[in-house]
């Protein structure tokens, strides 16, 4: 009788990387949006980043394989916060949209204000059509999806009778549209912004004009 052949060795065990640090991730990140905020996507240096957040260049990528991914995660968390605090859809009675328009264009516009997010804008202009990439990605961590949220609620608002919306989406790109005006264009510039009154004026203008399009014969 042929002898046994040996058991077969069993299979190593997978090797698995160290799972991510978030606190260390969150540095980079932080340290990320700040050197893009100063120095704008092309001039921003990776070394510099990772000095900053106190970790070695390497580590960043392997967290992140290019600066244009690293500056789409800044990009992303910026938005999510900037989601977090705008109200959902389904918070939102879709059988009073003058209420939620002023509560969705509030806040929108105080974004709009806001230095951080103003940065942003100047940072992606000063590289666009040179950073394609980078373009793409705060178009579809940005508007992209500050819109298709506000597309959501009209939605709902037309499906319960108050407002009359053949295109969700072209509907919310219009009503956000019009808190990106002088008022934004002063911002980007770093020229005196409007002043609260000339905003809560402008918010109620438009909410009105959106209203007077779309708000659903009775």
């Amino acid at each position: 009788m042929a002898a046994d052949s040996p058991a077969a060795a069993p299979a190593a065990p997978k090797r698995r990387g160290r799972p991510p640090d978030p606190e260390r991730l969150s540095r980079i990140v932080e340290a990320a949006r700040n050197h893009f905020y100063t120095h704008g996507f092309e001039r921003a240096s990776v070394d510099a980043i990772a000095q900053e957040a106190g970790v070695s260049k390497m580590t960043v990528y392997s967290h992140f394989t290019s600066k244009e991914l690293l500056f789409e995660a800044v990009i992303r968390d910026r938005t999510s916060r900037v989601v977090a605090t705008l109200p959902k859809s389904a918070a939102l009675d879709p059988l009073r949209p003058e209420q939620a328009l002023m509560l969705i264009g509030r806040q929108f516009m105080e974004l709009t204000r806001e230095e951080k997010a103003l940065g942003q804008f100047r940072a992606l202009y000063a590289a666009a059509g040179a950073q394609p990439e980078a373009c793409a990605a705060f178009y579809r961590q940005g508007a992209d999806r500050l819109i298709g949220e506000l597309a959501t609620y009209l939605a709902q608002a037309q499906a319960a009778g108050s407002l009359h919306v053949r295109d969700p989406r072209l509907s919310a790109d219009l009503f956000l549209g019009m808190f990106l005006g002088d008022g934004h264009i002063r911002g980007l510039l770093k020229l005196p912004p409007p002043s609260p009154s000339q905003d809560k004026a402008q918010l109620r203008e438009a909410v009105r004009v959106f209203l007077a399009a779309y708000r659903a014969m009775e």
